[in-house]
């Protein structure tokens, strides 16, 4: 039976700094919301190598940022890698084979996984979980809290991965430590690595799955990466990075023994930039799947991403059509389609935006938090304007000190 696994939760911290003009040309201006026309606009040469190493390293230093890795993808295929600063307090140098913590990018490498399972029938997205797991849910160790609550049965994998639960983020966050529905399943989007848990929990006892194998050769091997894993392995020591906190202080790398749906991936940017490309392109999937994967199914209607329950709502949501899709988060932006995936801690930043049209992408992995305070500068330099709503995904953007 799995056990409960307890992931970092994802506060906000310190405010963006002001716009960095001489590295962009230009203001950066975020605009509330994209209003849109007809036909995207034509589409731009990505930026050089060179000048895309220039914009990261300038960023970082303005930023004492110490440790940064970054992959571009265009046209589906991988273009660029690279690897800045540090990786650790002695020092020693980050480089595109530095293995980090993978955080919630996790989560939708791990709805690619179900999105095969839903290809070959072994799962409905849109059915009761309760019509697959042997026993009711309150009968399971880690929830005997929602005993008494029938709305456990309305739950479904489409639900669980777009974070539609009614559930906290994680139970230890409730006053009491206690998990419980704040609203019915299915009608509000809350982020919940809760969520992430249950879905784990069906393939494991519902399929009978070993989730840490599946990820391993549906997932991992497939894409050819081989410095990736669910859980801790002692050849990642060599190569390894410790984090850093909003203060600069070093934070040890935790060596994660079990395996979390819901975040407990290790891996490189040279993987890294692998996986995306492979999902970029849909490999493994049906063209269906790999739709679904990305179609707009909740809206999301919450000013920031955390806390996730809070009450606040942004109108100018609706105008972005800001949506949940299977464990990421979309958007219309000015060249269409666009979506997005963070992945955070107290000392790691990550990052992963897509215009779909496109099939174009930058993957950031840092193990030092204060690099997200460059990520809005550092993806407009990459990708060009995407109208990625920074505001909601860092309550702190926008600010100012």
């Amino acid at each position: 039976m799995p056990q409960m696994r307890i992931a970092p939760a994802e506060p906000p911290h310190a405010a963006a700094r002001s716009v960095l003009r001489s590295v962009l040309g230009r203001a950066f201006i975020l605009p509330l919301a994209f209003t849109g026309c007809a036909t995207p606009p034509a589409r731009e040469a990505p930026p050089t190598p060179p000048l895309i190493d220039a914009t990261a390293r300038t960023l970082m230093q303005r930023e004492h940022v110490q440790g940064l890795a970054l992959a571009v993808i265009d046209s589906g295929a991988v273009t660029h890698v690279a690897a800045y600063g540090i990786r650790n307090a002695a020092g020693d140098p980050r480089t595109t084979a530095t293995v980090m913590y993978g955080a919630s990018l996790t989560k939708t490498a791990f709805a690619y996984l179900v999105m095969q399972l839903v290809d070959e029938g072994r799962l409905d997205l849109d059915g009761s979980i309760a019509s697959l797991l042997p026993r009711p849910l309150p009968e399971y160790d880690d929830y005997h809290d929602l005993a008494g609550d029938a709305r456990w049965k309305a739950l479904t994998m489409r639900i669980l991965l777009t974070h539609t639960t009614g559930l906290a983020n994680f139970r230890w966050l409730e006053d009491d430590q206690k998990l419980r529905f704040h609203h019915d399943p299915g009608t509000r989007y809350g982020y919940s690595g809760e969520g992430f848990y249950i879905a784990q929990l069906v393939l494991e006892e519902g399929l009978g799955l070993d989730v840490g194998r599946e990820m391993q050769t549906r997932v991992f091997d497939r894409f050819g990466m081989t410095r990736t894993s669910m859980q801790w392995r002692p050849d990642f020591r060599p190569n390894l990075a410790d984090g850093f906190k909003v203060d600069g202080t070093p934070e040890p790398h935790d060596e994660r023994s079990s395996v979390s749906a819901a975040g407990s991936m290790d891996t490189d940017i040279a993987d890294q930039a692998r996986l995306w490309a492979g999902i970029v392109r849909g490999d493994a999937l049906s063209a269906a799947a790999r739709a679904e994967l990305v179609r707009p199914m909740a809206a999301i209607t919450s000013a920031h991403q955390f806390p996730s329950l809070a009450p606040d709502t942004n109108p100018a949501n609706a105008t972005i059509n800001l949506s949940a899709g299977l464990g990421l988060v979309t958007f219309q932006g000015p060249r269409g389609l666009a979506w997005f995936k963070g992945g955070h801690n107290d000392w790691t930043g990550n990052m992963v935006a897509c215009v779909e049209r496109e099939r174009r992408c930058v993957v950031l992995l840092s193990n030092d938090v204060r690099a997200e305070r460059l990520y809005p500068e550092l993806v407009r330099a990459v990708l060009g304007e995407t109208g990625l709503p920074w505001g909601w995904e860092y309550e702190w953007f926008g600010q100012g000190h």
